[in-house]
């Protein structure tokens, strides 16, 4: 609806990545939800660019419970392709390694200190300066594509509103409700306003009259690559103990990443080709392959509140302000969990996925 007429729903989720897909298919059978995105399509920006893949350790301890606990999600709808983890390390940091695996073996996520011939086993090439490693079998590259079309036929399916090039302009409060107005003249009623908004969470905040909550946008850059040999089917996801790199196999060819973490406005990002160099010879300092062509090169922008941990909660200052953001690069490989948690905390009531994970850590009240 556009004009002034005013649509009614019970809940807005602003952005239609990943997040807010995720969580519109977890309260959409309870509620009437309507979910808007700026760009011409869903998940455009950072879901549409993530080499994702599930990896209990990555994101840290502070992440780890969201991603065991969406696993079992992942498995059971077929979004999940085993391809185990090496976080590889010179001798020189054996010591990280071992306190790597003690720290997520407390967690519940086995690993174990493999050395030089096994690595050299699982990588083929690989230099002889890298002498130990933490090995996860667990590790699995994720079906990005699959799972964000899976949560968006539930949600068309629970007849909620999907609605495109529908950018937030203005958001205000009053008598217990929301009176929203999009850029193209539209405007919607709603009860709660859900900010899904990623490396936007913060201008959507603006918008809305909430104090910001420091999310910060940072470009990750990854390269296709052209290898002789190619890369092995069997190449396990390959990491730097210091988070200098990582690498795993696609179709013959080898997506690598150098781990870049640069501060950028929200944007469409676009790779810098220094990114793209550095990630190059940092490869180059692992395995012995040559680099044939870079066949491919992109950027995403993955968003950080200030202590690195997904926030998931309502507004302590703002009413009816929910935040679901700062997801970081982990943002996909615990959809399931997360949305679940957040959407108990949205309707007030359980919901499967979300059992035994402590709500405390990802509250918008330790910023309070």
């Amino acid at each position: 609806m556009s004009g002034a007429g005013m649509m009614g729903t019970d809940i807005v989720i602003v952005g239609a990545g990943m997040a807010g897909a995720s969580l519109a298919a977890r309260i959409a059978p309870h509620a009437n939800v309507t979910l808007i995105e700026a760009e011409d399509q869903p998940g455009f920006h950072a879901t549409g660019r993530s080499a994702a893949f599930w990896e209990e350790t990555y994101g840290g301890p502070g992440v780890q419970p969201l991603t065991a606990a969406s696993g079992a999600y992942l498995r059971d709808h077929g979004f999940l392709h085993q391809r185990g983890a090496l976080t590889i390390a010179r001798e020189e940091d054996r010591g990280k390694v071992q306190a790597f695996i003690g720290q997520f073996a407390a967690l519940g996520t086995p690993m174990e200190l493999v050395e030089r011939d096994a690595m050299a086993r699982l990588v083929p090439g690989l230099r002889n300066e890298w002498r130990c490693a933490a090995w996860g079998e667990r590790c699995a590259d994720i079906d990005v594509g699959g799972l964000h079309a899976h949560f968006l036929a539930i949600v068309r399916r629970a007849g909620a509103d999907i609605r495109v090039r529908a950018r937030l302009a203005d958001a205000r409060r009053a008598d217990g409700r929301w009176a929203l107005t999009l850029e193209d003249g539209a405007h919607i009623a709603c009860d709660i306003l859900v900010n899904a908004a990623g490396a936007w969470a913060d201008e959507v905040a603006r918008i809305a009259g909430a104090r910001p909550l420091g999310i910060a946008p940072l470009r990750r850059t990854v390269a296709q690559l052209r290898t002789d040999p190619p890369a092995p089917a069997t190449l396990p996801l390959v990491l730097d103990i210091n988070e200098a790199f990582y690498f795993k196999p696609e179709s013959g060819r080898v997506w690598l990443s150098p781990h870049d973490e640069t501060p950028s406005p929200p944007c469409d990002a676009a790779p810098e080709e220094f990114d793209v160099a550095v990630a190059i010879d940092r490869m180059e300092h692992v395995v012995d392959w040559k680099v044939e062509a870079v066949e491919r090169k992109w950027a995403g922008l993955r968003s950080f509140a200030p202590d690195r941990l997904p926030v998931y909660g309502f507004d302590t200052r703002r009413e009816g302000f929910f935040w679901c953001a700062g997801q970081g690069g982990f943002g996909i490989q615990t959809a399931p969990a997360g949305s679940a948690l957040a959407a108990s905390l949205v309707l007030g009531r359980d919901v499967a996925g979300a059992e035994g994970i402590d709500r405390g850590p990802y509250s918008p009240a330790r910023f309070a």
